[in-house]
């Protein structure tokens, strides 16, 4: 049997309420039916706004299910309707709605959602940020609105991703963009167009754009335009300090820049000294020299020199070398323009040094946070390591590989994080090796993740032995040294007993020996709980049938009208055995001379019934515990019992499709509540 290939999940992100996200949605569902595809609406909310509602019409819509709830009607996504349905695209609204309880349904409507995935139908949702389940404490502080409905952030995490974030490290902007769209197996590639002029253009050389265009190959370059296009920086190479296009323009700029000074000059002989002349001269040589560095500088401050000799010191039109004043002059050209360019140069380096530094530190850091933050998986890690160095893949191997195209440096105790693509520069393989350290410690910490988890089993079954053999050692015992001690006195023929002694010790014998039978069948069907081998037997059933026979062992117990309660879905013994369990824990920690009570409710499609008692109570942080087995409350004696029952009780139900919560009692105590489907709900859903 083929299995049926998971569906894919769009989610539109919504900043808060009303900004569009149901209308985007709605819209694409048309674009992708206008396509051809089979489109439904399993759920939208238009609120009462004209133009989403005409997006929606067109479209086919699954009727939603109406359940009732605390007096109110709702409206849900029906979920089986949609699944029998079987579209390839299902839109659904509203994915961290809480569903109204009842009828077999979901708790939550990203469950649904779930359940539509695995049957294979594309879904497209959409959700406000707040309701991200890593937000909601973030949410509350700044709005003061706590956030009771949630969706986990993996299941966002899990929608198909069309634009994703990438960080990658490389000497050259344009060259590694190519590399990591070719590594990603981009067909296309969006750039913002420069808005640098054409002067600009020819000092500085080709910006990103234009180079990435020149290396695009069969990859299609758009670019467009911005308000703030420009505006940014490059990331500097560590190769060079210049670009090649300035390495050009510099010795172009020291021969060309001079001699257009000299004709502009020219034309204005006699109303500009010679000292004047000769700091236009050098501030020329000085822009020459922030273009190409040192070696244009001194063919910059040569050619001024020269010029400056030959066209402005006397005698004009002939060159006086031998002149201490023309050497002078060239001297002081040629070592202003060496410093300006040293300066420039040291500049230029430490800057994209910086920058390198800091786009390395950023990566690490945003690695080193998602590490620390355990939202980072092995896999994860790898294709992002691989990603970032634009390489063709990313592996852990248990000795380093040593040929072409394939880096491999050390990643912890007996492994080695290989990349395979091409060969790495010693730089990128220092921010490896960072890497490769992080992935070491990820794979350490999921070895001990996997060690604890092996071990834990071991360690709740021991614990839960240990206290079954503390507790049994009295609880079994008592039971049977009295029903024992009854029977061998019984047995005796050296006392004469009357007969009420003997009905009296035939009462004891019997009492132990159910007590006892009590005891086993709860150890059992405990047993058949976690090994998931409970059979049941559902039918309707109403609490009359089976409160009469619950109540029995527990004496003075005050009943409600339970008569006009419906008919839940129970399997009769097991929920006799569900109440009579909370009945005696409700009398054993009651006060003497007060009852306990049972009553009934119906409450959305539901029977809610209510055991309650007036006894000291329980915090709520405390209350799960008392669902947990051999667990007692810390009593410091056995009188309680093996603290079986109410864990059998929660067990028993929820086998049924029912639930037990502890509510506070009003006036004090607490209060059980069990919550069981009404047949009827049952059988129409």
């Amino acid at each position: 049997m083929n299995e049926v290939p998971r569906g894919r999940l769009k989610v539109y992100l919504g900043a808060a309420p009303g900004v569009g996200k149901t209308y985007r949605m709605l819209d694409e569902a048309r674009r992708r039916a206008g396509r051809g595809a089979d489109v439904v609406v399993a759920f939208a909310e238009c609120h009462g706004r004209p133009r989403t509602a005409a997006v929606l019409d067109g479209l086919e819509v699954v009727p939603p299910v109406r359940c009732a709830h605390r007096g109110g009607e709702f409206e849900e996504l029906d979920l089986a309707a949609v699944l029998d349905r079987r579209p390839e695209v299902a839109v659904v609204d509203d994915l961290a709605h809480g569903n109204v309880p009842g009828g077999g349904r979901n708790a939550k409507r990203w469950q649904d959602v779930e359940a539509l995935l695995a049957a294979g139908t594309d879904v497209i949702t959409a959700v406000n940020v707040q309701h991200l389940e890593s937000l909601k404490d973030v949410v509350e502080k700044i709005t003061g609105v706590p956030q009771h409905e949630t969706v986990p952030d993996e299941v966002v995490c899990r929608a198909r991703q069309v634009g994703s974030y990438h960080q990658v490290v490389g000497g050259d902007v344009a060259s590694t963009l190519v590399e990591f769209a070719r590594a990603e197996n981009a067909t296309q590639l969006v750039l913002g167009a420069s808005r640098r002029g054409r002067l600009e253009r020819f000092v500085t050389g080709l910006g990103t754009g234009e180079s990435v265009v020149a290396l695009s190959g069969d990859i299609d370059v758009h670019r467009v335009t911005h308000e703030r296009a420009g505006s940014g920086t490059l990331l500097p190479s560590r190769r060079r300090t210049l670009s090649r296009a300035r390495l050009i323009a510099g010795p172009v700029a020291g021969l060309v820049l001079p001699v257009l000074l000299t004709l502009g000059l020219a034309q204005l002989r006699g109303t500009l000294n010679l000292t004047s002349e000769a700091l236009l001269f050098l501030l020329a040589v000085v822009g020459v020299a922030c273009i190409g560095g040192v070696a244009s500088a001194v063919i910059a401050s040569v050619t001024a020199s020269l010029l400056l000799n030959y066209w402005f010191i006397p005698p004009i039109g002939a060159f006086t070398l031998d002149d201490p004043n023309a050497l002078l002059a060239l001297t002081v050209f040629a070592v202003v323009a060496a410093t300006v360019a040293a300066v420039v140069d040291r500049s230029l380096r430490l800057s994209r040094r910086a920058a390198r530094a800091t786009a390395e530190a950023e990566t690490m850091s945003s690695l080193a946070g998602s590490i620390v933050r355990g939202g980072q998986t092995i896999p994860a890690l790898l294709e992002r390591t691989r990603e970032t160095f634009a390489m063709e893949s990313a592996e852990l191997v248990d000795e380093p590989l040593d040929m072409a195209g394939v880096t491999a440096v050390p990643a912890g105790s007996g492994a080695y994080l290989a990349l395979h693509g091409r060969d790495m520069s010693s730089s990128e393989r220092r921010v490896l090796a960072a890497f490769a350290a992080h992935v070491g410690a990820a794979v350490e910490r999921a070895r001990l993740a996997e060690a604890a988890a092996e071990v834990e089993p071991v360690k709740a079954a021991d614990r839960m032995r240990t206290a079954l053999l503390r507790a049994v050692g009295h609880d079994l015992r008592t039971p049977l040294a009295a029903g024992w001690a009854a029977v061998t006195s019984l047995r005796s023929r050296d006392v004469e007993f009357s007969v009420e002694d003997r009905d009296e010790l035939l009462a004891t014998a019997d009492e132990s020996m159910a007590r006892l039978n009590r005891l086993v069948e709860n150890l059992l069907d405990l047993s058949r709980l976690e090994a998931g081998v409970l059979r049941l037997n559902l039918r309707p059933t109403t609490l009359e049938e089976v409160l009469p026979a619950a109540l029995a062992d527990t004496p003075g117990v005050q009943v409600g009208d339970v008569e006009k309660i419906p008919e839940v879905l129970a399997d009769p013994p097991l929920l006799e055995r569900v109440i009579a369990n909370l009945v005696a824990n409700a009398a054993r920690y009651s006060p003497p001379g007060a009852q306990v009570l049972v009553t009934a409710s119906v409450l959305g499609g539901r029977a809610e019934l209510r055991v309650v008692d007036r006894g000291p109570g329980l915090p709520a942080a405390g209350r799960e515990r008392l669902f947990e087995p051999f667990q007692r409350l810390g009593d410091t004696d056995n009188s309680t019992g093996l603290g079986l029952g109410l864990a059998l009780a929660r067990g028993l139900t929820e086998a049924m499709s029912g639930t037990v919560t502890p509510e506070d009692t009003p006036g004090g105590g607490l209060t059980m509540v069990v919550s069981l489907p009404s047949a009827g709900c049952a059988a129409a859903s």
